[in-house]
């Protein structure tokens, strides 16, 4: 495993990110773009070999020529779970998400989610994770949505959020196996096993959750590309009233995401912005 890391303005570090995450198909298996310092940002990309790691760098130089991008070899190691060990609890609203070893007892008024560090994304520390449960808070205070579909669940804390809120049934989607089983197993960690499951499909290519349309909550928290791509599907599924939450773009991409939406006859209800990353939420009227 190679890591490669950048430090320069923002602007460059997005614009590397950016073409790393959608380069088809990219030499990066993971990218991450973060805040460093209150001037600069930092670029972390992860390659599985040599070759990739140094296609990743050449890639970063032809975007953003004025950044330096410094390879260096890991150990043979389980890099992500390791670096999200020891992590602090997240609050967001009425949520606390948190691995075993910070989750010790229940804070008055708080729903506590066990998310253990591990492979599927969604622990609640990254921007856009953070802005789907503050937006979640939004859609509850119209009311608890009962049926819930989350496409790309990740780690599955949106589902699991839902269900500790009352909803009756959850479906997740991933289209990594891996997920899916960090999913579903975390569902069982959380005792809502009974009521959340996480499927291996893409957008909605499983008969069982064409079935179970309409849902009274989307969440999709993918990228921006995908998201307008699965708007159709997406909407095409939202009951009457319901509400869609929208994360995994970046703040300059809102325009064209939104448009895919509202186009087909959603409002924008709220909108929350973390580290660079907006989160839409997206109503359809009850009539």
């Amino acid at each position: 495993m190679y890591q490669i890391t950048a430090r320069g303005p923002r602007a460059a570090i997005e614009t590397a990110w950016d073409t790393l995450a959608w380069t088809d198909p990219s030499p990066a298996g993971a990218v991450d773009a973060k805040e460093d310092t209150r001037l600069t940002w930092r670029l972390d990309a992860y390659a599985e070999n040599e070759a990739d790691a140094r296609a990743c760098a050449d890639l970063i130089l032809e975007v953003a020529p004025e950044l330096s991008p410094v390879i260096e070899a890991l150990e043979d190691r389980d890099w992500v779970t390791l670096s999200l060990e020891g992590l602090p609890p997240v609050e967001a609203g009425r949520f606390i998400v948190a691995g075993s070893h910070a989750l010790t007892r229940s804070a008055p008024g708080k729903t506590d989610i066990l998310i253990e560090a591990g492979p599927a994304f969604g622990t609640g520390h990254h921007g856009t994770t953070l802005g789907c449960l503050l937006g979640f808070e939004h859609v509850l205070r119209t009311g608890v949505p009962k049926t819930v579909l989350d496409v790309g669940t990740g780690s599955g804390v949106l589902a699991i959020a839902a269900i500790k809120s009352g909803s009756v049934r959850a479906i997740g989607t991933e289209i990594d196996q891996q997920s899916v089983h960090v999913a579903n197993k975390n569902a069982r960690k959380n005792h809502v096993a009974n009521r959340f499951r996480t499927y291996h499909t893409r957008g909605a290519g499983n008969a069982l959750i064409r079935n179970a349309a309409p849902f009274d909550l989307i969440f999709a928290n993918i990228l921006a590309t995908p998201l307008i791509r699965l708007s159709p599907e997406i909407t095409g599924m939202l009951a009457p009233g319901g509400h869609v939450i929208l994360s995994g773009l970046l703040t300059r991409q809102e325009p064209l995401v939104r448009a895919a939406y509202t186009g087909r006859g959603l409002d924008l209800v709220e909108r929350i912005r973390k580290d660079g990353w907006s989160t839409l939420v997206l109503r359809r009227s009850a009539i």
